[in-house]
């Protein structure tokens, strides 16, 4: 993705003479671009990372969404009517810019008081589920599967968790001993699956006049729907409110459906594996290697706690 790539794709949504200001690079470029009195967000889509049909299907969810009033960021297509046109070696996407702030970061809740914030992003998943269920997926829809076989099964969507370069021979034996039971346990989970955002964390949830907004729709999968709440719950498992903010998620939530602690606490434990899996090729980046360790660590006391409940 070359500069060449962002000057072509700015044309094409006559954005030319903009000055955008790179926002993030992963999974995608984004750009924030102003416009006038108009603001953007413009991605430019790693090559390989996902497929063009992928991407159209992330798009599609995100209009609807919007279309059925969640606060959530729109597509906008080129004066051509192209969502996703080619743009170099890779493929670019328009969305509108959305309002807010984010609601934290990292195990900070900063925009309200945390158990109050926690109620309202569960009564915001509950909806979100909600609408979406209600959505008849385009018959081309597609987005990658993340349940059983794609976290604890040989080839993970994330990475060999177990082949860690970190981990102890111990270690390895207690987290190939814990996938054995996830497997043979996920059949709580399986009760309710569908598609879902799979990365709801303070960074990707904006308030905006008191209602919660939701970014970067990057990850969305086909998955549990508990794995939903479990995302947004991780980082607060060692925080002193844990237990109220859990409560009050689930408490958001019950609009919809109650989940179990014992569903909630699998998908607890899957959302941990999937981490250290995903830190492995990444390890070389700064700070990973104090995140991994963290990761790691919680992985090890969610999968120990489980195996010893099984008992």
């Amino acid at each position: 993705m070359t500069n060449s790539s962002l000057k072509d794709a700015l044309q094409l949504w006559n954005l030319s003479g903009s000055s955008p200001d790179l926002l993030a690079e992963r999974e995608n470029r984004v750009y924030a671009v102003s416009h006038g009195d108009q603001k953007y967000a413009l991605r430019l889509h790693r090559p390989g990372y996902r497929s063009l049909n992928e991407l159209r299907s992330e798009l599609a969810w995100m209009k609807y969404l919007s279309q059925q009033g969640l606060h959530v960021p729109t597509p906008i297509a080129t004066a051509d009517g192209q969502l996703i046109p080619k743009v170099g070696d890779s493929h670019a996407s328009l969305l509108t810019w959305l309002d807010g702030v984010p609601i934290g970061k990292g195990t900070s809740i900063t925009s309200g008081q945390p158990v109050e914030v926690a109620r309202k992003v569960g009564a915001q998943m509950a909806r979100l589920h909600m609408i979406t269920d209600q959505w008849q997926r385009p018959a081309d829809f597609e987005r990658p599967k993340w349940t059983a076989e794609e976290i604890v099964g040989e080839t993970p969507l994330w990475g060999r968790f177990w082949e860690h370069p970190d981990l102890r021979p111990d270690e390895i034996a207690i987290l190939q001993a814990v996938r054995q039971a996830a497997q043979d346990d996920c059949a709580i989970l399986e009760q309710d699956v569908g598609l879902i955002h799979a990365d709801l964390l303070t960074e990707n949830l904006v308030m905006h006049e008191g209602k919660i907004g939701i970014l970067d729709f990057d990850d969305c999968v086909i998955g549990y729907r508990a794995f939903e709440l479990a995302t947004f719950l991780l980082r607060y498992l060692e925080q002193p409110d844990f237990k109220e903010i859990r409560a009050a998620l689930l408490e958001g939530y019950s609009a919809r459906a109650q989940i179990s602690q014992q569903a909630l606490g699998l998908a607890l434990l899957l959302r941990a594996l999937t981490y250290v899996g995903w830190i492995v090729p990444r390890l070389n980046e700064p700070g990973n290697q104090t995140r991994s360790t963290r990761m790691i660590a919680r992985a090890l006391g969610l999968a120990q706690n489980y195996l010893e409940g099984r008992q």
